[in-house]
């Protein structure tokens, strides 16, 4: 079942609205794979990123939200497929895997980042710094700025391929 998609309110703590923002995008996501044929999910259609598929994003956004909760916020090892020195961008490969159960992963994984993310302060950092950034870790406010940005870039993606797929678009 595709969760609702609903905005944040108006007037809330910045809590609220953060995480509000991001299971809206999360919710997108799953209603931009929302009767798609099996397919489709892993066909490519450009050709210059043959792994830009609906079920690689689904995939990629599962384990981000893992990297950036879980693995640098938390301290917990570093052991999925994001982290895997070859294939490149291991974590898009879903070759053979059922879009919904890309779905129910990424849904479970978002279900832990939101025990995380109540758990603790915004104000509070993150465990290991991000090998790609600062040496510093980033707090978990900037972590849930960050998954805004990723998810709400990676919804867009998911609306293009969608319309390119199969002509289904719309926003929310």
């Amino acid at each position: 079942m595709t969760p609702p998609r609903i905005r944040p309110p108006f007037v809330a703590d910045e809590r609220t609205q953060l995480v509000g923002w991001l299971d809206m995008q999360r919710a997108i996501v799953h209603y931009k794979c929302e009767g798609l044929a099996e397919a489709d999910a892993h066909r490519s259609v450009l050709p210059a990123s043959p792994l830009m598929t609906v079920a690689g994003i689904v995939s990629h956004l599962r384990w981000t939200e893992n990297t950036w909760f879980e693995v640098l916020f938390l301290g917990r090892p570093a052991d999925g497929p994001q982290f895997a020195e070859s294939p490149e961008d291991a974590d898009m490969r879903a070759e053979g895997v059922p879009l919904a159960r890309l779905l129910q992963d990424y849904e479970r994984q978002c279900a832990v980042s939101n025990e995380i993310i109540a758990a603790h302060s915004l104000d509070e950092a993150g465990r290991h710094p991000h090998p790609d950034y600062e040496s510093s870790a980033a707090s978990l406010r900037w972590m849930l700025i960050h998954m805004v940005e990723e998810t709400a870039r990676h919804a867009g993606h998911l609306d293009t391929l969608r319309e390119l797929l199969d002509g289904e678009k719309g926003y929310y």
